[in-house]
């Protein structure tokens, strides 16, 4: 059995590789804007107070590598100010150019103006990713027509770019859930998700919308939260709601939903129908906001004594109210804000975390000479308050540690909570299709409040089922304190938790579920090596023949080897050995003995026919078919290729790969010389056989085509200027078969010695 967390599952490699460069947490990065207007910060301040578009600028460098013609522009609401040297900035690379720096489009750096510590930031962000979908952060110099205006955080943009990594899609509902005009004192309509009708016009000064609809969408999730809660995990991730309320309290973050603004957080609906939260703008976290909407907390004990049930009467935030109200939904809460408790706050874990940054950022706090505060209050906001204007920053350890001493006090986390232990599933790689129990050692719990949660893939909601321990399902002796649960098997790999509670409290076991989970993985029965083979590649089709929508995409032919019908259930395909489970063959495929299936390399997956979502490099790459437990059952390797030619077994099935004509969906029976070299009178080669030289005549030039001549690995051995009359020298070629290629046109020629 092997815990994962979600953030590491196969399909989020890619981010996982972004995330240890320009969101390493461990390295400050260096980005320098470059402004050809002389008047650059009044045209950004212009733009501020008025459409809010971005200004030109001549370059931006991430280190060291240049875009130019970059969008850049001023953001934030309470944080700008047109008086302000270091103004907080968002950079979209891609506004006129298309550029990306390791993927990413837009650049958020925040100007650390509430927080004298320079770590709240970027300290909270790391404490939400163990808990929830969350952005990465760290910091950045930043400097502007040289000069360096100062050291900023730099938070990953809550994007399509992010919803499709974390949530599987990017087209569906989404909203920055922040009043579009900015929240203050006078703002009467908030995003507390309250039901205000069915007019969207009342719900747009309160959301911002990113995507082309979805109001309808928001208005259903605002009706059933009011006035259906019951059905409300159909259209809410309601454990990842319950996590967001957790983290903003007991990180007295509130300048977020549970504040007097209900702001500063995002809704993607995923393709389950479900609305997910994301947290946004933590620079206030740790105390340094304190106006709750019914209260505020004036002083640093009021902050180390906030209710950790805040709002849960309040129908202002319902949000809280319903969900609270819940008593499975509060015992949940409750059990995630132990589990944050414990896990950072009584073990000091955060306060490590800070320093970690601190020392990180020394350096570049001295140097930032347009920092809001002194380097001698940064150096002492780890443990002592600091004034700012109408608010305190408290010290992080004299906020905290209070708070730690009061929660930890407190009858609901004093109360006992459910313990379980010994989680054993039945058979530990069960048939795929069948079923297996999960069995685990659970007491201090409600004999019927054990429920164990799967799912068959990670984008995938938990179904919840009762366990028992009843001696009927497969859970030992009944009231022997070990619980069955059943779980199906429909998938290569399935994830699952569980939950158990008591009178008070709930836990989970991983503790962060459903963030994290427990994985088991099935077995299948899989082909045997060389009983399924790649029989041709085309990695380069111009003209050759077109998908079943008339494009001339790429495309590999597998070819059964056996006498038996064989099924390409949960086999993978790829391009590439880092990533061997790129695109999975949908199931039901079978191949009939000696038949052949054409695969489209071209990433279309919604066309007609059997789409790959990968494509072949011309230059040279790999095909290769495995399964999720690591057989592999084919890789080749090719060199580079030639357009409109086949890289193909010979004998078919079975033989060496060459380059030949291609053998669509057919016998690799290779042309002979003479049939080859019928395709086209434009290109003339004589004398063929030949041993040293050959006469190459161009009927017409094709502008500034070269002669290539390939070996059958797809090599370019010989590469020449054209002519309409060439003589090439062979003399440095071994015996052999080989392809000159001329544009479009390929002919073979035999060379003997």
């Amino acid at each position: 059995m092997k815990r994962f967390f979600t953030f590491l599952v196969l399909f989020l490699s890619c981010f996982i590789a972004h995330s240890q460069t320009f969101y390493n947490s461990n390295a400050i990065q260096d980005i320098r804007i470059v402004f050809s207007q002389s008047n650059w910060d009044a045209l950004l301040d212009a733009q501020e107070a008025g459409a809010g578009d971005y200004i030109s600028a001549q370059s931006v460098t991430i280190n060291g590598q240049i875009f130019n013609n970059v969008g850049v522009k001023y953001k934030g609401n309470s944080s700008y100010n047109p008086n302000y040297v270091k103004n907080p900035l968002h950079i979209e690379l891609d506004t006129y150019v298309n550029q990306n720096y390791e993927g990413y489009t837009d650049i958020k750096l925040s100007n650390v103006i509430f927080d004298p510590s320079f770590v709240r930031e970027t300290t909270a962000y790391s404490i939400l990713g163990q808990y929830m979908h969350a952005p990465l952060a760290n910091y950045a110099n930043v400097y502007i027509n040289g000069n360096l205006i100062g050291l900023y955080t730099n938070v990953e943009s809550i994007s399509k770019k992010f919803v499709n990594t974390h949530f599987g899609s990017n087209n569906n509902a989404f909203f920055s859930c922040s009043p579009p005009a900015g929240a203050g004192p006078g703002t009467t309509n908030l995003p507390n998700l309250a039901y205000l009708g069915t007019n969207s016009a009342s719900y747009e000064s309160a959301y911002e919308i990113k995507s082309t609809t979805g109001w309808d969408d928001l208005i259903n999730l605002t009706n059933t939260l009011s006035n259906n809660t019951s059905n409300i995990e159909s259209v809410l991730d309601v454990d990842r709601a319950l996590w967001m309320l957790a983290f903003d309290n007991l990180f007295v973050n509130i300048d977020s939903y549970i504040g007097q603004f209900k702001q500063n957080y995002y809704l993607y609906k995923d393709d389950n129908g479900r609305f997910n939260p994301i947290l946004w703008d933590l620079n206030m976290s740790f105390g340094t906001f304190g106006q709750t909407g019914t209260t505020n907390l004036n002083t640093t004990l009021a902050k180390r004594q906030l209710n950790h049930l805040l709002h849960s009467g309040d129908a202002a935030w319902p949000l809280v109210q319903k969900l609270l109200a819940v008593p499975r939904y509060k015992k949940m809460y409750l059990a995630h804000y132990a589990t944050m408790l414990s896990e950072n706050i009584s073990n000091n874990s955060y306060f490590t975390k800070a320093q970690t940054f601190q020392t990180l950022i020394n350096s570049s706090v001295q140097a930032d000479v347009n920092k809001f505060y002194t380097y001698a209050q940064f150096s002492s906001n780890m443990t002592t308050d600091i004034a700012l204007g109408m608010n305190t920053a408290p010290g992080l350890s004299n906020l905290m540690s209070g708070r730690n001493t009061y929660l930890t006090a407190l009858s609901d986390f004093t109360a006992t909570k459910p313990s379980i232990s010994a989680i054993t599933p039945s058979v530990a790689n069960p048939a795929l299709g069948g079923s297996v129990t999960i069995r685990a050692n659970v007491t201090n719990t409600n004999t019927d409040a054990v429920f164990l949660g799967y799912r068959a893939a990670s984008n995938l909601p938990f179904t919840k089922v009762l366990m028992f321990d009843d001696g009927a399902h497969n859970d030992g002796a009944s009231g022997d304190n070990i619980y069955g649960g059943l779980m199906p098997i429909s998938s290569i790999t399935s994830q699952y938790y569980i939950y158990a509670e008591n009178n008070t409290i709930g836990a989970f076991s991983p503790a962060r579920a459903e963030h994290e989970f427990y994985t088991i993985t099935a077995s299948y029965p899989t082909i045997t090596p060389g009983s399924l083979v790649v029989n041709e590649i085309m990695a380069q089709n111009t003209s050759t023949v077109t998908d079943p929508s008339g494009d001339y995409s790429d495309w590999f032919e597998l070819y059964n080897n056996s006498s038996v019908t064989i099924s390409l259930d949960n086999l993978f395909a790829s391009d590439t050995s880092t990533n061997l489970l790129k695109w999975q063959f949908p199931s039901g495929i079978t191949m009939a003995p000696n038949s052949y299936l054409i695969v489209w390399a071209d990433q279309d997956l919604t066309q007609e026919g059997i789409h790959a979502d990968f494509k072949f490099s011309a230059s040279g790459e790999s095909c290769i078919l495995s399964y999720a437990n690591g057989i592999i059952i084919e890789n080749v390797t090719f060199g580079v290729q030639v357009a409109n030619m086949g890289y193909a077994r010979v004998p078919n099935g079975t033989g060496n790969f060459v380059i030949q004509a291609p053998t669509f969906n057919a016998n690799n029976q290779g042309l002979s010389i003479s049939d080859f070299n019928q395709q086209n009178n434009q290109l003339l080669i004589y004398p063929n056989p030949t041993s040293n030289y050959v006469n190459i005549r161009i009927s017409e030039l094709m502008g500034s085509e070269k002669i290539k001549i390939f070996n059958l690995l797809g090599q370019i051995v010989i590469e020449k200027e054209a002519h309409n009359d060439n003589t090439l020298d062979l003399t440095i070629l071994s015996a052999g078969t080989y392809v000159v290629n001329y544009g479009k046109i390929n002919k073979k020629i035999v060379v003997f010695k």
